[in-house]
């Protein structure tokens, strides 16, 4: 059993897909095919099973995955003990984010600090966030809810207020508070790209009795705009309300809350550049937690 093996093995079992996998390892189908096949008999047992036009990992290859990927994350820990000593004020700080709000204004406030910082910031789902988290691809990830995986460390940074957004215009506008359930018929304005919180909001109105009218899915600012606009209402976090300065209100009856955590990998060793940034994070986060809720 070889390293490329297993690195083979691990690329394969996350895109669950033989020419995908071939395609990014940038080796022939067929090769990749016959490494997989070796390391089956050699380990007696199937690693995969068929699905459709796809491939998902066996019992026993979920149990060789888990396994892989904490022999790569030893050796990662022994390349970065190794160069650790020269490279700890070079280190860049790998990060991906479910949404960029989660970064706005705390980036800022660090690079302040800390002008030699250097910063990978990508945007992705959660599942992506982590894949690249136990692939090594990342030191650092933020989602909503936070992740929840065995192979993972995850800390709560904020349970964030939702409020109901209207056009000032609107006829509740003026009220106090308002249930889900008046808004029932109106037409609702979604994030884009952030499947989570959409997943989140719509369970809320289905919790209500109803399935919203998702008439625009934009990004935030878009959001602000249409909202202003007049045409349609949105459930969001008390920040971004506060951020766009737009018109919101209680919902009555239930007091939601969307809940945001940091994540790193458990038995990773973090470079102290992404370590020093992760323990920012949570303190910025307990420091301005008024950000977060109705005040």
């Amino acid at each position: 059993m070889e390293l490329l093996q297993l690195h083979y093995f691990q690329t394969v079992a996350y895109t669950e897909h033989i020419s995908k996998a071939a395609k990014q390892l940038n080796i022939a189908q067929p090769s990749l095919s016959l490494t997989i096949k070796r390391l089956e008999d050699e380990l007696g047992t199937k690693l995969f099973d068929r699905k459709g036009r796809n491939i998902q990992l066996s019992s026993s290859g979920k149990i060789l995955l888990r396994h892989v990927n904490k022999i790569f994350t030893e050796i990662e820990n022994a390349k970065m003990e190794i160069q650790s000593k020269d490279q700890e004020n070079a280190s860049t700080i790998k990060i991906s984010i479910s949404n960029p709000r989660f970064l706005t204004g705390l980036i800022s406030e660090y690079i302040t600090l800390n002008p030699e910082t250097k910063i990978q910031q990508g945007i992705g789902v959660k599942r992506g966030i982590i894949t690249s988290l136990k692939k090594g691809d990342i030191d650092l990830g933020i989602a909503g809810p936070p992740i929840v995986d065995e192979e993972i460390t995850s800390c709560v940074l904020v349970d964030e207020d939702i409020v109901l957004v209207l056009p000032i215009s609107h006829k509740l506008a003026d009220h106090s508070e308002i249930s889900l359930r008046d808004i029932a018929n109106e037409p609702f304005i979604s994030l884009a790209g952030n499947e989570e919180y959409s997943r989140f909001t719509n369970e809320l109105c289905e919790k209500e009795g109803f399935t919203p009218i998702n008439n625009f899915e934009v990004d935030s600012s878009l959001l602000a705009e249409i909202i202003k606009l007049g045409q349609g209402v949105a459930l969001l976090p008390i920040s971004v309300c506060r951020k766009y300065h737009l018109h919101y209100v209680k919902i009555a009856d239930i007091r939601p809350t969307y809940t945001v955590g940091l994540s790193w990998i458990k038995d990773g060793l973090l470079p102290p550049s992404a370590k020093e940034f992760r323990d920012f994070i949570i303190t910025y986060f307990k420091e301005n937690s008024k950000m977060f809720k109705i005040t």
